[in-house]
């Protein structure tokens, strides 16, 4: 086989896999039980333990062992089944459907607003956990709304754009690379007290990973905002057709999106206020530790209505995702070929 075979083939196979494992993930979901990034969280927790100590450069090692072992395992793994075409798609295959999160996030979502429809506000805080790390305790209905569309928001670069955007760059390091920072970073990564000069590396590594994702992932929002249908009637004064919606996604985006405290998460957020005319922002509680955010985004807080319109925004961005990661898999072997 020649070299050019050999990368039409490679990138034929990166495609399979990928577009594989996303199909798992939409028709399956999370695994409830034997979830491989759980796995690495429990791993990398016992390391923690070993390793932690109150300083930046403790942080900088713990950074580069618990991401750098699974990294080299994937790029072994990637050099072993380069003659054997069929084992790299089912393994790049499989890896994308562990990596990938954004069904469950929707579903999340989706319960979540059932929740608030029935204002049964105790399920609904015993919910939230299951979507970002707020103490739900003091939490009404319209915040609850807010930490809902906030965490689909984030989570739709997070657990879709990003994994198969790195999955396109690198193949199987990028997935696994991707996935075990981003969980590095969920876990010693926050502002506390024990994680605040430990966790550095890893949420700088987060930041670096999540840089053009996330900034690709409020683009594609303001694209799918203009696709996901508003059901709000049309005497409804808050109602928007396609054009005025995606107009003023885009315009909350260029406005708002660098007031967020985090690189990333801003451009996320304030995408999704716009698509979905709402106010995101403001007093979030972490079980003890308060942080005060910007507003993003104008109107009144999300409630089921958004949250719901937040989830298919959320789905449609991850089909465009896919879209968009096979081109860069084309265009990466298209610039690889040799000139005739």
């Amino acid at each position: 086989m020649t070299s050019i075979h050999r990368r039409r083939a490679g990138a034929t196979t990166l495609v399979a896999g990928l577009v594989a494992g996303f199909a798992a993930d939409a028709l399956l979901g999370d695994p409830r039980r034997f979830h491989p990034v759980a796995g690495f969280g429990r791993a990398a927790s016992r390391l923690e333990r070993t390793m932690y100590a109150p300083t930046q450069a403790a942080g900088v090692a713990y950074a580069l062992v618990a991401a750098g072992v699974p990294t080299a395992l994937a790029v072994a793994a990637h050099v072993a089944t380069g003659q054997r075409p069929v084992a790299r798609a089912a393994l790049v295959a499989a890896t994308t459907f562990a990596v990938l999160g954004g069904t469950s996030l929707g579903r999340e979502a989706d319960a979540m607003a059932a929740d608030l429809d029935r204002a049964d506000l105790d399920v609904a805080r015993h919910r939230v956990p299951n979507l970002c790390g707020r103490d739900p305790a003091a939490l009404d209905a319209g915040e609850i709304g807010r930490a809902t569309v906030e965490s689909v928001a984030e989570n739709t670069s997070d657990a879709t754009v990003a994994p198969l955007l790195w999955g396109a760059i690198a193949g199987l390091p990028g997935l696994v690379g991707y996935r075990v920072i981003n969980t590095l970073d969920a876990m010693v990564g926050h502002r506390s007290e024990r994680y605040r000069d430990f966790g550095t590396a890893s949420a700088r590594l987060d930041d670096a990973a999540n840089f053009v994702p996330s900034r690709l992932t409020a683009l594609l929002t303001i694209g799918a905002a203009a696709i996901v249908r508003d059901e709000r009637p049309l005497g409804d004064p808050r109602y928007r057709g396609p054009r005025r919606t995606a107009f003023a996604t885009f315009a909350t985006w260029l406005r708002d999106r660098n007031r967020h405290p985090s690189p990333n998460s801003g451009q996320c957020e304030a995408a999704m206020a716009g698509a979905l005319g709402v106010r995101l922002g403001g007093r979030n509680v972490y079980h003890g530790r308060v942080e005060v955010r910007p507003m993003l985004g104008r109107g009144p807080l999300p409630g089921p209505p958004e949250i719901r319109r937040a989830a298919r925004i959320s789905r449609t961005v991850g089909a465009f995702a896919l879209v968009v990661s096979i081109g860069v898999v084309g265009a990466r072997h298209a610039i690889s070929r040799p000139k005739a």
